[in-house]
């Protein structure tokens, strides 16, 4: 795979950075001041406010078929009976779900579906009672009851609060109206009482209110933290069940690559080295014909044809090396990644600091991740020098290519960066490029060592 380094030179990006001030809207207010009137804590004090009705009905209904079902198992009853409180399990999980993405946030990925085998409810049911979901959402049912009461308690207690105390200088006036006192009483007993009513008590409650209601969203913040983190924990998918999704990608990213190297190969063979090789058969059966009649054009034919040969045998090496180089199998990385690199058209210093060798799988990625890079810096970046470095660390193998060329290089502009990452990424392997404006570029693989 042609991996083009060049595109995306000049343009700013570094992959793990958000480019501050690129894209973002400026504010006049600082976020302590904005908070409150943000729509991201109304929407966090909506799910506040909601998760108590909804949690109370959730609740009642887990305890009641649970407890019906567990009172029942006795008798077939029971095992409907807590089917179908599995089963409004999954249901309110899917609400929870759904509501959590709506006011939290939540990038929150869908579990593996009901796995039914048969046909009948019978199957049905086992399939809820195997089903680890299932269990997890009904858990969740019955944890979050108290955490839910708990933050509904604050939270209004805080918002109410906090801004009950800022606007009271605009509703004071109703104490001495209609409660025939001053204001807010503080203090009263049988001889004397304290009231709110002066104009510096007014702006010092006013002031109160004011804190309370700036660090009322960082509480709510910090309470649908927990909220989050239970959504995430016991509504979404397992993590068997979402590395079992990431193997299934991989897979399909090495069955990919497979089949375009194999493509690129037959490609590269038919163009090349096959045709070099028909038209060499065609020139020797023409000097076979004139050999008798002509031997000096034979003998000239012959000759062209030899120099064909070398030709067809030189693309037959390159090609082979392609595939995997017989000084890799025979030296290890170090010789094969001194002799990619003494091909590169720029001086590149290689340092390799291993203490054995890698699985051979990891070994031939590690010795193709480096070659198409330096391909890269050949063809695009406009260096004058780069460095290899290969070196482990515990159980990763480490693999850096620097270059002082052009930069701008960015993996989430779509190009072949992006192919060498997801090669990588099929092995759990991470690919990190740094590459600002006017460089340097600097592109560091991480490989597990599996040796």
């Amino acid at each position: 795979m042609a991996t083009e380094y060049g595109q995306g030179y000049g343009q700013p990006g570094r992959p793990g950075f958000d480019g501050a001030g690129a894209g973002e809207r400026r504010h006049l207010l600082p976020a302590g001041l904005r908070a409150p009137i943000e729509g991201r804590v109304w929407r966090e004090f909506g799910y506040v406010l909601l998760s108590l009705p909804i949690t109370i009905a959730a609740f009642t209904f887990a305890v009641t078929m649970v407890s019906l079902g567990a009172g029942l198992l006795v008798t077939f009853l029971g095992i409907p009976v807590l089917a179908a409180a599995l089963a409004g399990a999954r249901g309110f999980g899917a609400l929870e779900r759904l509501r959590a993405r709506a006011l939290l946030g939540v990038e929150l990925a869908d579990p593996v579906p009901l796995q039914v085998k048969k046909n009948g409810v019978m199957a049905w049911m086992g399939a809820l009672f195997k089903s680890g979901t299932s269990w997890r959402n009904l858990l969740f049912m019955v944890l979050h009851f108290p955490w839910a009461v708990f933050t509904f308690s604050v939270a209004v207690t805080f918002w109410t609060t906090g801004w009950a105390l800022l606007t009271y200088p605009l509703w004071q006036w109703t104490f001495p109206m209609y409660a025939g006192q001053g204001g807010i009483q503080l203090y009263g007993d049988q001889n004397h009482s304290v009231y709110l009513d002066n104009p510096f008590e007014i702006t010092v409650t006013a002031m109160l209110g004011l804190l309370v209601t700036l660090a009322t969203p960082w509480i709510i913040r910090a309470l649908t933290t927990v909220d989050r983190l239970m959504v995430h924990g016991l509504l979404g998918p397992s993590r068997l069940a979402t590395r079992v999704v990431e193997l299934e990608s991989d897979r399909g990213v090495v069955v990919d690559t497979a089949a375009a190297d194999l493509r690129r190969i037959e490609r590269d063979l038919h163009d090349g080295a096959q045709a070099r090789l028909v038209s060499l058969a065609m020139d020797l059966g023409l000097a076979k014909e004139k050999l008798t009649e002509d031997p000096e054009a034979a003998a000239r034919m012959v000759d062209e044809a030899h120099g064909e040969v070398k030709t067809a045998l030189q693309e037959l090496r390159d090609l082979a090396r392609g595939i995997h180089p017989a000084v890799l199998t025979d030296r290890g990385l170090d010789a094969a990644l001194s002799s990619v690199a003494s091909r590169c058209t720029v001086p590149v210093q290689v340092e390799v600091d291993l203490p054995a060798r890698p699985a051979p799988a990891i070994e031939g990625i590690a010795y193709f991740t480096v070659s198409e890079l330096l391909q890269n810096i050949s063809k695009h970046s406009r260096a004058t020098r780069a460095t290899v470095d290969v070196w482990r660390v515990e159980n990763r193998l480490m693999l850096q290519v620097t270059d002082n060329g052009l930069g701008g290089a960015d993996v989430s502009q779509g190009s072949g960066l992006a192919g060498l990452a997801e090669r990588l990424d099929a092995v759990d392997g991470i690919l990190v490029v740094d590459s600002p404006p006017a460089g340097p570029t600097r592109v560091t693989a991480e490989l597990p060592w599996r040796g």
